[in-house]
């Protein structure tokens, strides 16, 4: 296999197992016996274990080089991504998903930095592509975690099983990945770690991009139980809505390249932010389990060109290093992420989840308020800048 396809199915098996946990969520909190906004209380954990370990996975990534970063972060992660299954309360429950959101930071970093060398090596633009592989891995992860449900499996096992299935597989590819020649070290790498206020259009995709994977993260950790608290599915079912998400998302992806040179950065926000909003608003009023499905598609498509035109506009800022501009983004994007999840479930404690889901759409109509700020403002970056971390 190349590089390019080692490092795209890196980004697959990284998402496969992450995808697997997605489905067990609703059994976790029924066996926990958690309400909504007890579930959002333990959820902060990824957040709070990503967030705080990411400038320490820069520093890490940067000393022994995305290669190394992604070998040695697989066993860690895989170890991890068992950990929420085994937990017998909420208290630590939140400590095993800060743990995993610690080693997702690491190992999300690598797979980014050694894309992003890879790019610069063979002269092709494969970042975008890799995001797509990304989604494919969640989707199918996701799949097999609703299979497992489906087994009545408990998410303890379910779990472990995906973690030591993916364990060798996850090695034999990472260790294919090709060497690297020396340490690069430049002026970017310097001055990420210089931190300065970001300026008006920095604001503004920042603003946009946080709307955008706060839905990513709401349906990532709600879909499930919305369809089995609002349209008692159960197995299989309860986990389709987050895997045609990810089918749609990952479609998106793939032609997201082709839809920016067509349309342009603005005009394919634009249409995507309508088609996110859209799919929302489906979600919140389906009367019927498979309109609800439909609006979950949409939420995917809407959603999948958000974090891949948001850091092209952002590295073509000219008040500050390409690298800066899109640490910043990427801090911003991952809180969205994570923000959007405890607050539906603080909403839906009192309110009920279609009342929660509905918290999305103001931070939804601002980001389609502010598209125009994915106009490149100076410089074309040649590839794909290198990012903290991945949502998407």
């Amino acid at each position: 296999m190349s590089p390019q396809r080692l490092i795209m199915a890196v980004f697959f098996l990284q998402a496969l197992a992450f995808g697997s946990w997605i489905p067990r969520i609703p059994d976790i909190q029924e066996k926990l016996g958690l309400s909504p906004a007890e579930l959002a209380l333990t959820l902060l954990g990824t957040a709070t274990g990503t967030l705080a370990t990411l400038p320490f996975a820069g520093r890490l990534a940067s000393a022994i080089g995305g290669r190394a970063t992604i070998i040695y972060g697989f066993y860690a992660y895989l170890a991890a991504v068992c950990l929420p299954g085994f937990a017998w309360n909420g208290p630590m429950l939140y400590l095993a998903l800060a743990v995993l959101g610690a080693t997702l930071s690491i190992i999300e970093l690598g797979m980014n930095v050694e894309a992003d060398a890879i790019e610069k090596e063979t002269g092709s633009a494969i970042m975008s592509r890799c995001h797509g592989f990304w989604s494919l891995g969640m989707m199918a992860g996701s799949l097999i975690g609703a299979g497992f449900a489906g087994l009545t499996l408990e998410p303890r096992w379910s779990l472990l099983i995906a973690a030591i299935l993916s364990l060798p597989i996850c090695l034999y590819v990472s260790m294919r990945l090709p060497v690297p020649q020396a340490t690069e070290t430049g002026d970017d790498a310097t001055s990420v770690k210089r931190f300065q206020l970001p300026g008006k259009p920095l604001l503004a995709i920042c603003f946009f991009l946080f709307g955008v994977t706060m839905a990513e993260g709401a349906i990532a950790d709600w879909s499930g139980v919305y369809l089995r608290d609002i349209f008692f599915t159960s197995g299989v079912a309860t986990g389709l809505g987050y895997a045609l998400f990810s089918m749609t998302a990952a479609g998106g992806r793939f032609i997201g390249d082709w839809m920016r040179g067509r349309f342009g950065p603005v005009m394919t926000a634009r249409l995507c932010g309508v088609t996110l909003l859209f799919g929302l608003v489906i979600v919140l009023l389906a009367p019927v389990t498979a309109i609800a499905f439909a609006g979950f598609a949409l939420i995917g498509f809407g959603v999948s060109v958000g974090f891949p035109l948001g850091v092209t506009a952002a590295a073509s800022l000219t008040d500050r290093p390409p690298a800066s501009s899109v640490a910043i983004l990427t801090f911003v994007a991952i809180s969205g992420f994570m923000v959007g999840p405890p607050m539906i479930g603080f909403v839906a404690e009192y309110s009920g989840l279609r009342e929660g889901l509905a918290m999305l759409l103001p931070p939804l109509i601002l980001s389609l308020f502010l598209t125009g700020s994915l106009r490149p403002k100076g410089r074309p970056p040649k590839h794909e800048p290198v990012v903290a971390g991945e949502i998407l």
